[in-house]
């Protein structure tokens, strides 16, 4: 399958595929938000928050990895790599959030504030924005570790990811090579 520029597209197919890809990042985000809001994170001890920590890590390593493939095969690449970058920055979001509130609710002085999923959520984006309100800071040494792990990541999310998705995107648009046609730059006189 060859790639194709959104820009390539007539407008009805470009407006489904921007359709398709909207609806793609929004079912992912909801999934993910239905996790948060609705699997049971009470029985999950504090000493294993290192434990959860590294899954979360993984899960969103491995999400990423899986995204990039997608994109080297995909028909659009620049909306695959819209898409990805909604997908990998919602898993690590809701990731974390995770970890917050599961700390949270076996310790309630682990934070300023006793956490539910809405606060999880709200003090993960006010870190990752770098924003960071202050109404929720971490009162425990375990706790600072894992926002500050948070707040490193966030760099490399914003900065690695987000190069490398749309590098990906790039490089299936116009493969090494030239694109065809492309006879190179003029001959020198």
């Amino acid at each position: 399958m060859e790639a194709k520029r959104l820009a390539d597209l007539d407008p009805a197919a470009r407006r489904r595929a921007l359709v398709r890809t909207g609806a793609t990042i929004v079912g992912a985000l909801a999934l993910l938000l239905a996790a948060l809001y609705l699997l049971p994170f009470d029985h999950l001890s504090s000493e294993r928050s290192v434990v959860r920590l590294g899954a979360v890590i993984a899960l969103v390593a491995a999400v990423f990895v899986l995204q990039v493939r997608r994109i080297s095969r995909a028909e659009l690449p620049e909306l695959r790599a819209v898409e990805a970058l909604g997908i990998v920055i919602g898993v690590f979001l809701v990731g974390f959030s995770i970890v917050y509130l599961s700390m949270s609710r076996n310790n309630i002085h682990t934070f300023t504030q006793s956490l539910d999923p809405t606060r999880a959520l709200y003090f993960t984006i006010s870190v990752f924005s770098t924003v960071g309100f202050g109404d929720i800071t971490p009162r425990t040494d375990p706790a600072r570790l894992v926002v500050s792990t948070q707040m490193l990541l966030d760099l490399a999310i914003i900065g690695i990811a987000v190069r490398m998705i749309f590098t990906a995107a790039r490089s299936r648009i116009a493969p090494s090579g030239g694109a065809e046609g492309d006879e190179g730059p003029p001959p020198a006189e």
